[in-house]
């Protein structure tokens, strides 16, 4: 799909008409050093209907292969591949974020916008409320939802808008939960049904320099020197017995 072309142009025509930028996600199809790719896509425009920014999903969920005994299938994997990082881009007076569904789980994603000077983080979601591999984590999947953006909002310092698909679609349940979240990590805004609604805050980008500026002020207090594993490991490594190989130290 185009993000621009005759199906979409009246988003664009709309936000120049009354000012208003929006963010959108699409599947993207693009050609790049004669391979075709494709990308879980998303992209931010601006009050004049110009595309300022453009992210691809990092974190692919799901799986690449048909497997029958799920309710549905979630093939992310088989029909996209991860992007490669995560940008950030002056936008609306402020700096501005993107990451796309499964992205926002992952402390990383914020992390790394968050030592860009992020303050506002705007994240798509399609997330069922069952999770056919964890069923025990169904009853939890609307608290998880907030908990991960409220702690990437609080921890670096940012704004995090953070925008579901609700309600059923072919069948299947969604959870919702569209939201704003303050760089306290306070929910000021949200919806509370499954049906069509606009949730509403005033956004003081300001408000962020209180925490990037104290608790999280990256250039006082991190310690990168410690943080080693998580770039130098994938995961965690399994020995033949089972047991997790730890560092030596």
């Amino acid at each position: 799909m185009r993000c621009r072309g005759a199906e979409t142009q009246a988003l664009f025509n709309l936000a120049r008409e009354i000012g208003i930028g929006f963010y959108l996600g699409y599947a993207e199809l693009t050609v790049e050093a004669g391979i075709v790719r494709r990308y879980n896509t998303s992209i931010l425009v601006d009050r004049s209907g110009a595309i300022v920014a453009r992210y691809r999903k990092v974190h692919l969920p799901g799986h690449a292969e048909h497997e029958p005994w799920r309710k549905f299938q979630h093939l992310e994997k088989r029909y996209f591949e991860p992007g490669s990082g995560f940008g950030v881009t002056e936008a609306f007076g402020g700096v501005m974020g993107m990451a796309i569904c499964n992205d926002r789980r992952w402390s990383e994603t914020y992390r790394v916008m968050g030592l860009q000077g992020v303050e506002m983080v705007m994240i798509g979601y399609n997330t069922p409320v069952h999770n056919p591999p964890a069923p025990e984590h169904d009853d939890l999947s609307l608290f998880h939802n907030h908990l991960v953006m409220q702690a990437g909002a609080y921890q670096n310092g940012t704004f995090v808008v953070g925008v579901a698909k609700a309600g059923i679609e072919e069948g299947v349940d969604h959870v919702g939960g569209s939201c704003i979240i303050a760089p306290s990590g306070e929910i000021i805004a949200r919806c509370t049904t499954k049906g069509d609604e606009i949730a509403l805050a005033r956004c003081d980008l300001d408000l962020c320099n209180s925490y990037k500026r104290t608790t999280f002020n990256f250039d006082v207090h991190r310690q990168p020197r410690a943080y080693g594993p998580i770039v130098e490991r994938k995961g965690v490594t399994i020995m033949a017995d089972g047991t997790p190989v730890r560092p030596k130290g």
